[in-house]
């Protein structure tokens, strides 16, 4: 499971980093609290530890647009602020657990992986969606959608193969597919049609994604395609 650390205390993120990574967790960290969510949207973490206060800056204010990302992350609060009041706050906003600085590191080991638990359970709830970047895909309605942080979903207009196809591309996100095997899964066929079908789709594909998609589709001359999140 993917744990983002998000702390402006350097020293505290970098003890944590490694205690998580010993227990078996894929971590990055973060030290800036505006560029919390993008680091969210383009790392997909399932847990988000989040310190409260960022110098002079409330956490909180971010939680819900967290909560609203295409993967929605656990989000467990981190904070010296002890008091019944902060923590309702914090738990109106959306985080899913509070822990009050200074903590025993077992404890936050055993609330992380409780949220890690949930966070997995969610996701098997959902499993009938795939999601990389901002483009999500709901396998039952068969409908594609682009997420635009300023404008919300928008449904992108893809044909039967393009979707097949997009389909395919996400599952095997980071992957090598060779035309042969995109062939063989997007269009059942095992044969060599002597044309460049496959190069066609790809770029009517690509040029339908838009801007923001947060995704591309790599070309890996005389191999295949990989499709990969972007970083910017």
């Amino acid at each position: 499971m993917k744990v983002l650390i998000a702390d402006d205390e350097e020293s505290l993120v970098n003890f944590l980093y490694r205690g998580l990574c010993v227990e078996g967790f894929e971590c990055t960290k973060e030290l800036q609290l505006h560029n919390v969510e993008t680091h969210a949207r383009r790392e997909q973490p399932d847990v988000i530890i989040l310190d409260r206060m960022f110098n002079d800056e409330d956490s909180i204010n971010i939680i819900e647009r967290l909560k609203r990302l295409p993967h929605s992350p656990m989000v467990l609060l981190l904070t010296a602020l002890d008091d019944v009041i902060e923590k309702i706050a914090g738990l109106d906003k959306g985080a899913d657990d509070y822990l009050c600085k200074p903590f025993d590191f077992d404890e936050l080991i055993a609330r992380v992986n409780a949220l890690c638990r949930r966070a997995k359970s969610n996701h098997e709830t959902s499993a009938k969606a795939l999601r990389c970047g901002n483009i999500e895909l709901d396998l039952d309605a068969r409908i594609a959608k682009s997420f635009d942080e300023n404008t919300g979903f928008h449904e992108l207009s893809l044909t039967n193969i393009e979707f097949n196809l997009l389909q395919y591309l996400m599952e095997s996100q980071n992957k090598l597919l060779t035309r042969e095997r995109i062939l063989s899964r997007v269009w059942q066929s095992n044969s060599d049609p002597l044309t460049n079908i496959v190069d066609v789709y790809i770029s009517r594909l690509r040029q339908k994604m838009p801007p923001q998609s947060g995704i591309e589709i790599v070309t890996l001359r005389g191999n295949g395609y990989r499709l990969q999140q972007t970083h910017k």
